[in-house]
């Protein structure tokens, strides 16, 4: 039985990380909030992924005082944020008692749903942040990272399917980060799906391949509940469908989302002049707006195309695109065939560039490589080619097998100790533990800031202007 589909409205979060690096300011955010809210998204994703990184690093804002400032104006909206796992929002994992003061803070300050993914789908990396969010009363939602390989078979999905609802999660996303899924293969996923589990299923992706708008259509048909969509002026491109063609497509049918068009298009107006700002100023780049089909022919999501060919433009080997296109799924394959999602898709690209300009495979390897290998970021769907981790770590190894986290000692009381000159409240600490340099910054310009207001205001203490 066929019924409305949802939407999750991504143009505070990764619409604008996908398209103008993250840096739409909350400034920009706040006066449009109280129309958004009042168009009845299933949930509106507006935090997490890259913004904490971006908001102190470029924009000299605290993230959780944006949260708070969003959660105040959105009174009838689930909030949503993206959270890596056990490494979540960092590059690198973290102890549990930290993920769990983050996943604490998160909901206390305004998120309703944790959308939690892991680079190689090792849910073991996934258990603590869902205990987290679970134990706080928020909705924990595990996402898939889709990709295509031998080993992602409907099988596989089905059997991850039916592990995820086993540890307790709310809602599964199928997070196509590289725009791959093409349209029969999504209505034939989610049916898969539907048939493993009875939890509802999130379709996320990319516009990079140019058919995310199809995809989206048969995934509905399919029985998608909900699907990740953008206001028009930051879709498209390396970002989502637009959320207006979506509510129009379905109109009228028994998938009809029951959005207003004329709301919609009161918020798309806000936001129009911003994307020509971005435009005008380079921010923008019409080169990430086009369709990028070397995404579907290689398999290579369009963020580690572009990474790879500045890597070949450094050394003047960019003659070297094709055959260094042919070691990539190579490496994979030797690496375990990873799903390529921040950070397993730079990790495999990095190595083929340097397999290929080295003119040996693996006689040099990254940290990161030697991580990977090691088991220091969790298992691989495949076995590693065992010749490859000989030469990468040597005869004698030391592999992990167990979850990684297991092998970090608490960090939360270190942490507080190092911070504690500039960390006023539990949320600082917990910026300083993901970017500790980053936001070490943060906080001497914070002080700076209301220094010069205390001038200005003549207070107490404060130097005659």
């Amino acid at each position: 039985m066929a019924k409305p589909v949802k939407i999750t409205e991504t143009i505070l979060r990764d619409a604008h990380q996908s398209l103008i690096a993250t840096r739409m300011p909350t400034d920009l955010m706040l006066p449009i909030v109280d129309k958004m809210d009042k168009v009845g998204y299933h949930a509106v994703e507006c935090w997490g992924g890259a913004t904490f990184d971006s908001c102190l690093r470029f924009l000299k804002e605290d993230p959780w005082e944006r949260l708070r400032k969003l959660r105040d104006g959105f009174k009838n909206t689930k909030l949503q944020m993206l959270f890596r796992g056990q490494n979540i929002l960092g590059y690198s994992h973290y102890a549990d008692d930290v993920v769990e003061h983050f996943v604490q803070k998160s909901v206390a300050n305004g998120i309703d749903i944790i959308r939690i993914f892991d680079c190689l789908n090792d849910l073991r990396n996934l258990e603590t942040a869902v205990k987290a969010t679970k134990k706080e009363g928020g909705h924990a939602q595990i996402a898939l990272s889709y990709t295509l390989g031998d080993a992602y078979t409907e099988d596989y999905w089905m059997d991850i399917a039916k592990r995820i609802e086993d540890m307790g999660a709310d809602s599964i996303c199928i997070k196509d980060m590289a725009g791959l899924l093409i349209p029969y293969e999504a209505e034939k996923l989610v049916k898969a799906l539907k048939s493993a589990t009875d939890l509802p299923i999130d379709l996320h992706t990319h516009y990079t391949s140019g058919v995310a708008s199809m995809t989206y259509m048969k995934a509905v048909e399919a029985g998608v509940d909900i699907i990740d969509t953008a206001m028009s002026p930051l879709a498209l491109g390396t970002s989502q469908p637009a959320t207006e063609v979506m509510v129009e497509t379905f109109r009228g049918t028994e998938y009809d989302t029951g959005l207003d068009q004329g709301l919609l298009s009161e918020i798309a107006d806000y936001f129009r002049p911003y994307r020509e700002e971005c435009l005008a100023s380079g921010l923008l780049n019409p080169k990430v707006l086009g369709v990028n089909i070397k995404t579907l022919m290689y398999q290579v999501p369009g963020g580690m195309l572009s990474n790879m060919v500045s890597q070949l433009k450094e050394q003047n080997a960019e003659d070297k695109y094709e055959e260094v296109l042919k070691e990539i799924p190579r490496v994979r394959k030797d690496l375990g065939e990873p799903p390529l999602v921040t950070p397993s898709s730079q990790i495999v690209g990095t190595q083929a560039v340097m397999n290929v300009l080295m003119g040996e495979r693996y006689k040099m390897a990254t940290g990161q490589t030697k991580d990977l290998v090691s088991g220091k970021y969790g298992q691989t769907v495949k076995p590693m080619n065992p010749e490859v981790v000989e030469k990468i770590l040597g005869k004698d190894a030391n592999v992990i097998t167990c979850r990684p986290a297991d092998l970090i000692e608490p960090q939360w009381e270190k942490l507080k100790e190092e911070c504690k000159e500039w960390a006023r409240s539990d949320e600082d600490v917990l910026s300083y533990a993901l970017f500790p340099q980053v936001a070490t910054d943060f906080f001497k310009y914070r002080k700076a800031q209301e220094e010069k207001v205390d001038l200005a205001q003549g207070k107490e203490g404060a130097y005659p202007v």
